[in-house]
């Protein structure tokens, strides 16, 4: 299946406590905390740290309008699920607790283990009655803080939902339950012919209801492109209980709003997704993987067009690492030796190729290669034997991230830019913080993604400070994302606003408050919880007025309608447990006007 050689010259862990400590910086250049202090109720003042855009610390408070976890709510749970699968035992949950990275820590006194649909149903219909908030979570890989709690939500981990529903051998269409890992998703198609679209360094652990609520990209983007066109349909529940049937299994289907595409990449802020319907390609004969040197990363960028151009039909992934992930990966992981001994260059490239035609692809790629030297893109290569010398080959690519792991703090940017400008940014870190951090540069070059790792001995805030805002300031300034397969989490729903505008946050606060009234699932990270920096002076002096209405309109009038169409969410200054929110201010242009009112 591989074929002949090729060879030729050529922040540590947040405190357990109820204000869990991030760091944070600046949005444009915005300095100042917004600290709201809401209006007596019942003999009591209620003092709301809002979430910082200065340079300080950023404090995030516990929503007082969830409620606490109870010994009732614990009786209940048991009798929707029975007793093993409501797990209180300390060791089980300091696990759940901690992401993978080990820098994202909750407090969560309860982890369930749903096996059904209708058991998530039960689960959520009851914590949005008690107001509980929930933080959804499949095999807890994410690398942004997004599958942990940030203080005591409910845990619902889907993994005890991992059965196979049914499989099309004619379409290749897979119908499987949310709890699914990657990895035996991947196993069973491969006896049936078939691969998954998509393939990650986690797949041993992953599973693909996480991997749909985060619209994970990995090392097939180039050949078979995003979740948003292999995912079929999908069922989910609504944070009331609410069950949405949309696992459809057509691939043409123009009937009303695509109400799928909303739960893809929605991190579990809008529904807890429980069964997916995905579209898999079949599985290739012919494959081949080599390893290839480059001099320069123009030469990586020539070399990324001319496999478009050349290799067209038959590429089935680009990737590309720099010499400092090289040597991190020979340096930390055992067994790990490099290809092209003995020499270290400044670019590897990894190319793969699958087809029908052995000999055809072989070929193929073998002239490209030959082409590709003879023009001087390529310094060195190697194409695998078999199957253990690919797998050698991916392990290096694939091993960056653990390496980093090992070798210290590890500060982890995953970004989308215009594939000229990518490497730049990894230059202009290098001589921003000088010696004091490695700084390396890997990834999905064909799907445009840098992923940017900064390694330290230790986390620094000093380090920080010099990376955030400037990274975030300077993929915003080159068009790009913030984000381009890891999602948001707690670690950059605050930063959103560099690769959105305020417009679409406001919508987007508007369909998680539809999906999801008390706010109840995954809270902390996601659209309803921002406050836009350039008016939280306003909303200071706005709750100072204490409902004063001559003082509000005097307000209005002397910032000369410069919050006239602007639309803020406030559901999260909450005055008690018994009132809610003011849930929209609309700043007119001479007056303020609370639309919603105090609600009891």
């Amino acid at each position: 299946m591989y074929q002949q050689a090729f060879s030729t010259n050529v922040k540590p862990h947040f405190e357990n406590q109820k204000n869990v400590e991030l760091c944070c910086h600046p949005l444009r250049d915005y300095i100042g905390n917004l600290q709201v202090f809401v209006a007596r109720n019942v003999g009591q003042t209620y003092k709301i740290h809002y979430r910082s855009f200065s340079s300080a610390a950023k404090l995030i408070q516990r929503n007082p309008s969830f409620s606490t976890l109870n010994a009732d709510d614990v009786k209940h749970f048991k009798e929707i699920l029975g007793e093993k699968n409501v797990i209180e035992d300390e060791d089980t949950l300091s696990t759940a607790n901690v992401d993978w990275m080990r820098k994202y820590k909750g407090s969560s006194k309860l982890l369930l283990q749903p096996r059904s649909t209708e058991e998530v149903s039960q689960i959520l219909k009851y914590c949005n009655s008690r107001r509980l908030a929930v933080v959804p979570q499949g095999g807890n890989t994410g690398l942004v803080g997004g599958s942990v709690p940030v203080f005591d939500e409910v845990i619902v981990n889907l993994g005890s939902m991992n059965s196979i529903i049914s499989f099309d051998e004619v379409s290749g269409i897979l119908v499987c339950e949310a709890g699914c890992i990657l990895e035996n998703l991947d196993s069973f198609l491969a006896n049936k012919g078939f691969i998954m679209p998509l393939d990650l360094g986690a797949k041993g652990s992953c599973q693909i209801g996480g991997n749909v609520s985060t619209n994970a990209g990995g090392l097939r983007f180039v050949r078979y492109g995003s979740l948003h066109g292999n995912i079929l349909g999908l069922e989910a529940v609504l944070a009331n209980g609410t069950v949405l049937d949309m696992l459809g299994t057509l691939r043409k289907d123009n009937t009303g709003y695509d109400l799928k595409q909303l739960f893809i990449g929605s991190e579990g802020s809008l529904g807890i997704v429980t069964k997916v319907s995905i579209l898999t390609p079949p599985k290739l004969s012919s494959i081949n993987l080599a390893f290839l040197a480059c001099k320069d990363y123009f030469s990586c960028q020539k070399l990324l067009l001319e496999a478009k151009r050349k290799l067209g039909e038959v590429l089935s992934a680009f990737e590309f690492l720099d010499n400092q992930s090289m040597d991190m990966v020979l340096t930390h992981l055992e067994g790990v030796r490099n290809p092209l001994p003995p020499s270290m260059y400044n670019f590897y490239v990894l190319i793969e190729t699958t087809g029908s035609d052995e000999s055809y692809d072989k070929e193929k790629l073998e002239a490209f290669l030959l082409r590709s030297m003879e023009g001087g893109l390529i310094s060195d290569g190697v194409v695998a034997q078999d199957i253990n010398q690919a797998s050698s080959f991916w392990r290096i690519r694939e091993g960056i991230t653990e390496a980093l792991m090992k070798a210290g703090a590890v500060y982890k940017y995953d970004l989308s830019l215009p594939v000229e400008k990518m490497y730049k940014l990894v230059e202009e870190m290098r001589l921003r913080l000088g010696p004091s951090a490695k700084v390396m540069g890997y990834g999905h070059l064909g799907d445009a993604n840098l992923h940017l790792n900064i390694s330290t001995s230790q986390y620094d805030d000093t380090v920080l400070a010099q990376i955030e805002p400037f990274v975030y300031e300077w993929t915003s300034g080159h068009r790009g994302s913030i984000s381009a397969e890891h999602g948001l989490g707690l670690m950059k729903a605050n930063e959103i606003h560099y690769s959105k505008s305020s417009e679409t946050v406001q919508l987007m606060a508007s369909i998680k408050k539809l999906f999801d009234s008390n706010g109840i699932l995954n809270p902390y990270k996601s659209a309803e919880f921002i406050i836009f920096p350039e008016i939280s002076h306003f909303l200071f002096n706005y709750i100072e007025c204490e409902g004063n209405q001559d003082s509000i309109a005097e307000l209005g009038q002397t910032n000369n309608g410069k919050y006239a169409e602007e639309v803020i969410w406030m559901e999260n200054f909450y005055l008690s447990y018994q009132l809610r929110s003011w849930v929209l201010i609309v700043i007119t242009s001479h007056s303020c006007k609370e639309v919603s009112g105090i609600v009891s």
